[in-house]
């Protein structure tokens, strides 16, 4: 069977992610990889094995271009309204808390928000499937 083990995504400026991701969402580097035309960054912390690899283009100064084929990024926390608090407080600005109750019944409470490059990142209360 099959193991995910890792997500990547291009990213701009390395500094500024790590603080991103960091602050957001305790991720710590855990390995740095440096070649002469690109650096990989493996990020994670001590709530799940999954790993997020940044990837760094030396010499690429603008933006990626997402497309319209990439989705988002997610992540589940104890208390999702105090996380909105604490990601609003830290001047991150993660979009409007959701209830999603499409039968009447709410099966998801999440926001999301995005990292320095444009990535969506949804943040999900840990509950039923988003344990």
């Amino acid at each position: 069977m099959a193991k995910m083990i890792h997500s990547m995504i291009r990213v701009t400026d390395e500094a500024r992610s790590l603080a991103f991701y960091k602050a957001a969402f305790g991720l710590e580097p855990v390995e740095r990889l440096d070649f002469d035309s690109f650096t990989l960054v493996y990020l994670a912390n001590a709530e799940s094995s999954f790993e997020l690899e940044l990837t760094i283009n030396k010499g690429r100064g603008e933006a990626y271009d997402l497309g319209d084929g990439y989705g988002h990024l997610a992540v589940s926390v104890q208390d999702v309204a105090a996380e909105h608090r604490r990601l609003t407080d830290l001047g991150l600005a993660p979009r409007k808390l959701v209830d999603f109750a499409p039968g009447g019944e709410v099966i998801a409470r999440f926001f999301f928000i995005k990292d320095p490059d444009g990535y969506e990142i949804e943040v999900l209360q840990r509950a039923g499937r988003y344990l």
